[in-house]
């Protein structure tokens, strides 16, 4: 059952992940700090003041970095290897000590990254289309909504993993959904 529940909150938080790479990092970092999150063996640096404040610059400086025009389409390619690896540090730091150590490198590869690669594809595709059809007017509303999803998703990850998880599911469909009938209005509408 430990399993489970490390790869439901590993799913949450690699989700988290590929919205804003270093959000999920830094909040479980602070709860690491705050005595609420126990990093498993290993990752015990999450909890150092240092890291964390590392972790914030950085989480900062990728926010704002997400609100620079063209900017932001440009970071997509350094985020997308980026949230992989994010996503597989974060689902192995909460992952299980019941299984070896290849099992849990290989759940965390396929499990995390996965999802935080899927995540990151997907935004970066809404991204893809708002700026598409809004000539990138749009983008800093979709920045907004990604590293708020990250922190929610980052916080909740940890309280309720199992409620994340279905969240995840439900919001990769709706997106899928949406970037597929927004590419199917721009191939229905009339070249002017």
């Amino acid at each position: 059952m430990e399993t489970i529940l490390g790869l439901c909150i590993g799913v949450g938080l690699s989700a988290a992940c590929g919205f804003r790479v270093f959000v999920p990092l830094l909040v479980m970092s602070i709860a690491s700090l705050m005595g609420w999150f126990e990093p498993m063996q290993g990752f015990e640096w999450l909890a150092l003041p240092s890291v964390c404040m590392a972790l914030g610059i950085a989480t900062l400086s990728e926010i704002a970095a997400y609100y620079i025009p063209w900017v932001d389409n440009a970071l997509d390619t350094v985020a997308t290897p980026a949230a992989l690896i994010a996503g597989t540090l974060a689902t192995m730091a909460v992952s299980s000590g019941e299984m070896s150590q290849f099992a849990s490198w290989a759940a965390a590869i396929i499990v995390g990254g996965g999802t935080a690669s899927a995540v990151q594809l997907s935004t970066v595709a809404v991204r893809g289309v708002s700026t598409a059809t809004t000539g990138g007017i749009a983008n800093p509303v979709v920045s907004t909504g990604e590293w708020i999803g990250a922190f929610v998703l980052s916080v909740l990850s940890l309280l309720v993993p199992v409620l994340v998880v279905i969240v995840v599911l439900l919001l990769m469909v709706w997106v899928v959904r949406w970037v597929r009938r927004k590419k199917q209005d721009n191939i229905n509408s009339p070249v002017l």
